[in-house]
């Protein structure tokens, strides 16, 4: 019996087709170590457990679909299928896709992109910007047909209506959207007309939130020069967007509530203000004169006009001090009325009367620029027909002209010649025609 002797090439193909076939697909867990990723993108390492360890293989195709990042130390689990690489004569396991074992994708990147950041130093409170008291204009940066707008709307409209709001709309779930919400940043900061940028968006599970777990969004929110504050998800959601914006409203109605102060409240707080400064001043006085005029009754006579200019002199800042609290109670009663002039020039109804008035401009110019052009050709036609009319063979023949022409071929006869004496004719009037016979022709006109 003669023994087959395998080349080495042929020994790691029967090998390699062995394996291949019997584990075309396998899941597989393990600890990542050895991790190492060369110019070409794809990722190298080795998946080990207490007792052994394998190559593997994550090609750059299927790198791209993962949301976190693979490290040492990370335990994973994976599809993939067995291969053997001939010319180093080793097994591997080439992996398809792979998520984190214990912990979901997205929670991990969450964790591996907080740690991230952190350390960069962009949740540092040194970076947090103030919010202003009362802001010249509100840009709120969300979906357009959700309820969250309408709600902001609704809270801001009623707490302070004479500040403007600005709505950049964005996409605020799936692929992309966290690059449209970075340049509304971007758009907004160029713009430079708000003081209060707002990230709005409702609750949600973590992969509806994840736009705003993202670097290039963080990033965004870390450069802009205005205040932004984050709104996003309900009380208990926390994004990185939280943690990098100025401020974190647990709601998109309490972020309503924050940004812009209640009308009736700046205006109870004016009163008080100008009722304690009244006060402080009146009892100033009070006591001011009650000392001098304590003075004045111990003081000898020739003081008596000392005190007496002293006393004019505090009158007359006591009249100055109440003008000018007057003149800043109207100018901060003028500035209110700005505000609500504001708020009603921008009016939805102004500008749709506006633009219903030019409508009608338009349409009052064009009919009559219609008419117009209707005279002028009307006017064109008529020229026209005179000068068809006046070129008839008709109008020659109205004035007593006739048309002579043989019978059958019906030729027009210019020329007695060439007509002889029984010859049909047909001659044609203005008014119907005449059949005539020839009897006889004149060449000349002394024959008539």
């Amino acid at each position: 019996m003669q023994t087959h002797i395998y080349t080495v090439t042929e020994l790691t193909q029967n090998i390699k087709d062995l394996l291949e076939e019997t584990f075309p697909i396998l899941w597989i867990s393990g600890e990542i170590s050895n991790l190492s990723r060369p110019a070409s993108g794809h990722f190298y390492f080795t998946l080990k457990d207490e007792k052994a360890q394998i190559r593997a293989v994550l090609f750059k195709g299927q790198a791209r679909n993962l949301s976190f990042r693979l490290e040492d130390g990370l335990t994973i689990v994976g599809m993939g299928r067995i291969s053997v690489y001939a010319p180093q004569g080793q097994y591997q396991v080439i992996f398809e896709t792979i998520e984190p074992k214990g912990r979901g994708a997205l929670q991990l990147a969450f964790e591996q992109l907080k740690a991230k950041l952190a350390q960069e130093g962009l949740f540092d409170p040194s970076h947090k910007k103030p919010l202003p008291y009362l802001p010249r204009r509100v840009c709120i940066v969300t979906s357009p047909t959700g309820a969250v707008i309408h709600d902001m709307i609704q809270i801001m409209g009623r707490r302070c209506p004479t500040v403007p709001i600005q709505i950049i709309p964005v996409r605020v779930q799936g692929q992309g959207a966290e690059v449209e919400i970075a340049a509304a940043l971007e758009l907004a900061n160029r713009r430079d007309e708000a003081d209060v940028l707002v990230i709005a968006r409702g609750g949600g599970s973590l992969e509806d939130l994840q736009p705003f777990n993202t670097e290039t969004l963080a990033r965004a929110i870390h450069a802009s020069r205005i205040p932004v504050v984050s709104a996003v998800g309900h009380e208990t959601d926390y994004t990185i967007a939280d943690f990098v914006a100025d401020i974190r409203a647990p709601t998109p109605s309490a972020a309503a509530e924050l940004i812009v102060p209640e009308r009736e409240s700046l205006k109870t707080a004016l009163f008080n203000l100008e009722r304690r400064a009244r006060t402080g001043i009146e009892r100033t006085i009070a006591q001011l004169m009650q000392r001098l005029k304590s003075l004045d009754e111990r003081l000898a006579s020739p003081r008596k006009r000392f005190l007496t200019d002293r006393l004019l002199a505090i009158d007359d800042l006591h009249i100055r001090s109440v003008r000018a609290l007057d003149r800043i109670l109207a100018f901060s009663r003028e500035r209110l009325r700005h505000y609500e002039r504001t708020l009603s020039a921008y009016h939805p109804r102004r500008w749709i009367q506006y633009h219903r008035v030019q409508l009608e401009r338009f349409d009052r110019e064009m009919n009559a620029y219609m008419h117009k052009i209707i005279d002028d050709k009307r006017y064109f036609l008529r020229r026209l027909e005179a000068t068809l009319t006046a070129l008839s063979p008709l109008a020659i023949l109205e004035r007593g002209y006739s048309i002579t022409q043989t019978i059958p071929d019906q030729h027009i006869v210019l020329s007695a010649d060439t007509i002889v004496p029984d010859d049909r004719v047909s001659v044609r009037l203005f008014r119907g025609s005449l059949i005539c016979r020839v009897e006889r022709t004149l060449h000349g006109q002394d024959d008539v």
